[in-house]
């Protein structure tokens, strides 16, 4: 570190995902770490854990959670020999425990930043130059300046926003507001069929209300697996989900309490009414008040802050962590590990961070989890491959369970038998998907998890017959 005298050794600015766990590992290596954070809940009390806790993924999981029991017991409950009389929701509760979910997350961070002498700080930061960073109360007030040997900028993203419509937070809502609503709208539109409607989508689907999402491209969930994608779209529909591709959005008007909205797609105009519309194009890097035109950090014409292979940006001594980056997906475990890897890597540590092996989900009914190379980008390229394929319908565990929706997909190295891809639809996707992340990262063969033994009867066999599978060998899948 610099003999330079600074208020501290590193300035975390945000305490999102990877910022808090950024400034957790500096202060365990010995380093004096300030973390920096605007979010306030509405008693001006500091809310640590940023849009993923407190406004996004989090409440997403926590509230789908509710609606699959719900939605479980009315359609399955039967079926145990339960029978369940004037079934009905109390969304109120359910946004109750949403909350205090978040809450003891909020207080435990806080927790931890106080257990490892992380100093956190309420306020708007932005960088001014390498070693200053100006704050100011998020309730106003004069701002001030501190200093710091190095910086680690994790600010994350925020939701994108569409010229052709105009959030009023009422009938014309952000995801967030989503999160967040008082009652089961009759009719929901969603414009977006990205992760984020998708997720919206299923919550309100099972707990009732109609729902209508308009996706301007023409294919589905590009970023998967074609084959997981179609199985996906189908699954979808069958639980009442109506998807419609090619819907350009070109217009959205509020009249008599309804939300009027035309598209385009290629039969021409459409027009639809809602009770509510959802506006979820997808997100972008929150760097507008990040840093001022004096500190000369380099953007790219998105708006992403350029890094190099150790995330240092064009300023030296910064770093930028997260969503503010194109260097992997915008996933939470992804800028974790990049927050560990910048904090190791102030103090001369160098473990690097292998983008091919982090685990995308998609936290829907049924999850969707994958890690590694999709079908249609190895052929693209002209790998040769082998592909196996496990129906959940042939795993005893789910079958016990009535989730036999989905299936486990892995493709192999033709030659080697290396893992290059595992793909998983279904029940405890996000779960299973850690055995396929260890194997890669490992370069293990379909051989290795062959020979692995697995519990029985649980889900996690799938993996091990699909890899049973690529050599003809598998025990549960009938000729």
């Amino acid at each position: 570190m610099s003999n330079t005298e600074y208020d501290y050794d590193v300035i975390v600015i945000g305490a999102g995902p990877a910022g808090y766990f950024a400034a957790v590992r500096c202060a365990q290596l010995g380093l004096n770490t300030a973390c920096i954070d605007k979010s306030i809940d509405p008693q001006l009390e500091q809310c640590l854990g940023g849009a993923y806790v407190n406004s996004g993924c989090i409440s997403a999981i926590a509230l789908l959670e509710s609606a699959q029991l719900f939605n479980k017991i009315k359609s399955t409950s039967i079926h145990h020999g339960i029978i369940a009389k004037e079934l009905s929701i109390d969304v109120t509760r359910m946004q109750q425990r949403k909350d205090e979910i978040i809450r003891s997350l909020n207080q435990q961070i806080a927790q931890i930043f106080a257990d490892n002498h992380v100093s956190s700080i309420s306020a708007q930061a932005t960088l001014i130059n390498p070693h200053r960073v100006e704050i100011t109360p998020p309730n106003g007030g004069i701002p001030q300046v501190i200093t710091a040997d190095k910086v680690i900028l994790a600010a994350g993203s925020t939701s994108s926003k569409l010229a052709i419509t105009k959030i009023d937070h009422h009938f014309i809502i952000s995801a967030k507001d989503a999160l967040s609503l008082a009652k089961v709208p009759k009719k929901l539109g969603i414009i977006g069929a990205g992760v984020i409607g998708l997720e919206l989508a299923c919550i309100w689907n099972h707990l009732g209300a109609e729902v209508i999402l308009l996706e301007a491209q023409n294919s589905f969930m590009n970023v998967a697996d074609h084959e997981i994608a179609s199985e996906a779209y189908t699954l979808y529909q069958q639980q009442g989900l109506d998807i419609r591709l090619g819907a350009r959005v070109i217009s959205t008007e509020i009249k008599n309490d309804q939300v009027l909205v035309s598209y385009q797609d290629t039969e021409g105009t459409h027009h639809c009414e809602f009770d509510q519309l959802i506006v979820a194009p997808g997100r972008k890097p929150n760097t507008e008040m990040l840093s001022a035109s004096s500190a000369d950090l380099l953007f790219d014409e998105e708006g992403f802050v350029h890094v190099d292979e150790n995330c240092c940006t064009s300023l030296p001594g910064v770093y930028a962590i997260g969503d503010l980056t194109l260097s992997g997906p915008m996933l939470a475990h992804k800028g974790i590990e990049e927050g560990i890897f910048a904090a190791e890597h102030i103090v001369g540590q160098h473990s690097p961070i292998n983008y091919h092996t982090i685990p995308n989900v998609i936290y829907t009914q049924p999850e969707i989890a994958w890690v590694g190379q999709t079908e249609q980008a190895l052929r693209a390229i002209g790998e040769p491959i082998k592909i196996s394929q496990f129906p959940f319908s042939n795993n005893t565990r789910a079958k016990i369970t009535g989730q036999t929706e989905g299936r486990v997909k892995m493709i192999i190295h033709a030659e080697t038998e290396v893992i290059l891809g595992v793909h998983i639809i279904g029940a405890m996707a996000s779960e299973l998907i850690a055995e396929a992340v260890l194997a890669m990262e490992f370069s293990a063969t379909a051989e290795d998890l062959a020979r692995t033994i697995h519990a029985h009867p649980t889900h996690s066999e799938s993996l091990h017959e699909c890899a049973l599978s690529l050599n003809s060998r598998s025990l549960h899948s009938p000729l």
